[in-house]
């Protein structure tokens, strides 16, 4: 290769920073053949939800940012569709990574894989020549909940069925693609990319002081984080949920970083005055990766609607505790710490792991911290041999 192949890697929201972030690093490490550009489109785009995770992760500025906002699913993801492709088009990289599943994932995947190199001479690997676009490929693929009422189900399905190497976290995922009608040649499981960041950033987590700032020292607490529209868009759901926190306030502090989407319906409906009233129930900003990570170190356990967190709990031996009827990560169920439940066994649930009753769970294969490595090998492979 007398050229380097340029890599995208597309980043959107606030989950996507720590797993784009361990394969920067590696291609860095291959910089005599690999070029990476990172895409920001700014799905998330509070500082606290994006920015800091920059600054945390040591990476550089994007070389992108799109600046697309908020709207509904649809107006989102067009205008991610539309500014993407006019970076696709200047740019003309040779492979295109999407992690995760958010509207970032979907949209950046659909234009990739329509666009048509009018002029190759950027572009260095045989597969762009011969298909006049980028080669795509999915980390986190294979995910399901099977419940398609989520949007981000639709997000993954699409995502995968578009991408030409899929990179997976566990054998269930690989499962998942190949009943689908996925060429198993298409699939590497290799671990779990979040993981890689959370060994990284060690030291600089035990170091961040936000637990001391916070008044969390010597402090038995459990962490909670939700912002699913199921959970916090029915006013009926929000309530009932709050009512719940606050009883299991009485029996251990609860820390509530709260989600911009969550805070907008708490104050829209007049229920963030009993919480802030409640002193047994810590309300913050959002936090940046390293200061969450600090108190999701130090907590007795979380409650949660998140994805990514079902992930890092499992890896830290943590209590999880998933409000939801489903998840796309069961190996965290069947191998990790975590459970789903819903609002009429979650105290009975937080009474078990106060008592020291929660089950023991073990770490999958290759969430080792070397993933993003894996990945890397197997991307320089399939270049050499096109």
């Amino acid at each position: 290769m007398n050229e380097k192949i340029r890599i995208f890697l597309v980043a959107g929201a606030r989950p996507n920073f720590m797993k784009i972030a361990p394969l920067f690093r590696a291609i860095q490490m291959n910089s005599d053949s690999l070029y990476p550009i990172i895409i920001h489109t700014g799905q998330h785009y509070d500082f606290n939800m994006s920015d800091s995770f920059f600054i945390d992760l040591k990476m550089p500025k994007p070389d992108y940012f799109l600046g697309v906002g908020s709207g509904t699913h649809a107006q989102q993801t067009a205008r991610i569709m539309i500014e993407f492709e006019k970076v696709l088009l200047e740019e003309q990289p040779d492979i295109l990574i999407v992690v995760g599943d958010v509207n970032s994932t979907l949209a950046c995947s659909i234009v990739a894989s329509k666009i048509e190199y009018l002029n190759n001479n950027k572009c260095h690997i045989p597969f762009v020549t011969r298909n006049k676009r980028p080669l795509i490929v999915h980390v986190e693929a294979g995910l399901r909940s099977f419940d398609r009422t989520m949007p981000e189900e639709i997000n993954r399905i699409v995502t995968d069925s578009l991408s030409d190497i899929l990179f997976t976290t566990s054998d269930d995922a690989d499962d998942n693609l190949i009943n689908e009608g996925i060429s198993q040649e298409k699939i590497y499981c290799v671990g779990n990319v979040m993981i890689d960041t959370l060994e990284t950033m060690k030291s600089d987590i035990h170091q961040c002081t936000i637990t001391t700032q916070i008044g969390l020292v010597n402090v038995d607490y459990g962490v909670v984080t939700l912002h699913r529209p199921s959970n916090v868009d029915s006013l009926e759901n929000l309530r009932d949920i709050m009512q719940v926190l606050s009883a299991i306030s009485n029996k251990i502090n609860l820390v509530f970083p709260i989600h911009p989407r969550t805070r907008k319906q708490l104050e829209k409906n007049s229920l963030s005055i009993p919480l802030k009233s409640n002193n047994r129930i810590k309300l913050i900003e959002p936090l940046s990766y390293k200061e969450f990570m600090k108190l999701l170190f130090e907590s007795k356990f979380v409650i949660t609607d998140s994805g990514g967190l079902q992930e890092e709990t499992t890896y830290l031996g943590i209590p999880c505790l998933t409000l939801r009827p489903n998840t796309e990560r069961p190996i965290t169920i069947t191998q990790g710490t975590n459970e789903l439940v819903d609002l009429s066994d979650m105290e009975e649930k937080v009474n078990l792991i106060m008592e020291g009753n929660w089950k023991n769970g073990s770490v999958p294969e290759n969430w080792d911290g070397k993933t993003a490595h894996r990945i890397v090998s197997i991307l320089l492979g399939q270049i050499t041999t096109m």
